[in-house]
């Protein structure tokens, strides 16, 4: 990658306060590499700059780090594998799956975890209404994936029992977050101040309406 792509990475990172080993550098960079190379040949992205892709997907995918903490992570339409690919290289800990029913979108997934070597993430090919696990999961991410309600009904026999979910969303939050159900919580609304970028972005996380009163379990990950 070029070194103006390079400086975007470092000094958009020092921005959102995420600081990395060269390991966890030298794989979002090549992540990069990969995903501008396949771009060119099978258009995962409409973004076709390798310096915006590092703003509005590696930047943008990062921004969330501080409110994910697993230990289990399913990426729902996760496209060519945004921001799964990244929250996993940013966090090795993190068991994170993938799930997207575009066949050439999920064949570059598998070729960024084998190239990168990343060891705790799980491409899958399949339709959400159609995906099961015996496990549920304790975080659930849509960065692009449908509407809110829809995001909730269609992942909901996914989510543990006090698992959250996590929207990113731009413009639309406020109308669909007023959309949501009764039995859906939302727990919180951060803006997302992405590096370079000036739109709107927002995540929210919701929870299940009983489970609000649980108790919080930010910052327990270890």
């Amino acid at each position: 990658m070029t070194p103006a792509c390079e400086q975007r990475l470092d000094q958009g990172l020092d921005r959102l306060g995420i600081a990395i080993d060269t390991q966890a550098r030298e794989r979002l960079l090549a992540l990069l590499a990969l995903l501008h190379k396949w771009n060119r040949a099978y258009n995962l992205t409409a973004v076709r700059s390798a310096e915006e892709m590092v703003t509005r997907h590696l930047l943008d995918s990062a921004s969330v780090m501080p409110l994910v903490r697993g230990p289990r992570l399913l990426d729902v339409g996760s496209g060519p594998g945004l921001p799964g690919l990244v929250l996993a290289i940013l966090d090795p800990q993190l068991a994170v799956t993938l799930l997207d029913s575009n066949g050439k979108k999920v064949r570059f997934q598998r070729q960024a975890v084998l190239e990168l070597g990343l060891d705790n993430v799980t491409p899958v090919q399949a339709r959400v209404e159609a995906y099961r696990v015996e496990a549920p999961f304790e975080q659930i991410i849509s960065r692009a994936f449908a509407s809110l309600s829809d995001f909730v009904e269609l992942t909901e026999p996914l989510l543990a029992a006090d698992g959250e979910w996590l929207a990113m969303k731009g413009r639309a939050a406020e109308q669909e977050s007023q959309a949501l159900p009764a039995s859906i919580a939302l727990v919180e609304r951060r803006e997302l101040h992405v590096p370079g970028d000036e739109a709107s972005r927002q995540l929210l996380r919701l929870r299940r309406a009983g489970n609000i009163l649980t108790g919080s379990r930010e910052g327990s990950r270890s």
